[in-house]
């Protein structure tokens, strides 16, 4: 099938629906008569562009992927301001990890590990960026570069998702979160204090 702008516009409106649909509802519970009706298309139209809902997931999740990484922009020399906007875009943003972790709570061990697979491409490539940094030396040597990422991205998300336990007027919420970044960041200066220039 040639692309075409229409082709592109319906393609768009089933992941933009498909994203809604998986951060709500997971990729077993997703359903794909919802999707194509929000994407005012027709399963068989669907279909035609993806073959399964896990294919259609992995887009999704591919897009989300693109999307975290230009908001956050991992800087290896400044491991606490990369934790400060993963913390901004996923306090912003809870239903996007939820969609995440819906594919790690359904799919890990569904398939064997894959190079290509977006998501371990994209740690691939950090640690490659920790490790540089390392030999660099910016950062010290004697953390795993796997340990960094994680640690830093878990206490970074630690509090999206969260709401139940923030306040519920606005201004507190923000203030609360305010005070969680302030924390967070501290937290990774400590672990892996920023080089000064």
């Amino acid at each position: 099938m040639s692309p075409s702008t229409g082709a592109d516009s319906t393609r768009d409106r089933i992941v933009t629906a498909a994203t809604a649909e998986f951060s709500r509802h997971g990729i077993a519970g997703a359903r794909i008569e919802r999707i194509a009706k929000a994407a005012r298309t027709s399963k068989e139209r669907l279909y035609a562009y993806f073959r399964s809902k896990e294919e259609l997931y992995a887009t999704v999740a591919a897009r989300e992927l693109t999307a975290v990484a230009e908001a956050t922009r991992l800087d290896p020399t400044d491991l606490p301001g990369y934790a400060g906007r993963v913390h901004d875009y996923f306090t912003a943003h809870p239903e996007r990890l939820r969609l995440m972790n819906w594919g790690r709570l359904e799919l890990r061990g569904a398939r064997p590990a894959d190079p290509n697979d977006p998501i371990q491409a994209t740690v691939h490539h950090k640690n490659e960026q920790l490790r540089d940094a390392q030999k660099a030396g910016h950062l010290d040597p004697a953390w795993d570069p796997a340990d960094i990422l994680m640690f830093v991205n878990q206490l970074a998300m630690s509090w999206a998702g969260q709401a139940d336990l923030m306040p519920a007027d606005e201004q507190e919420r923000a203030r609360f979160l305010s005070e969680r970044r302030t924390a967070i960041v501290a937290a990774v200066q400590r672990l892996f204090p920023a080089v000064s220039s």
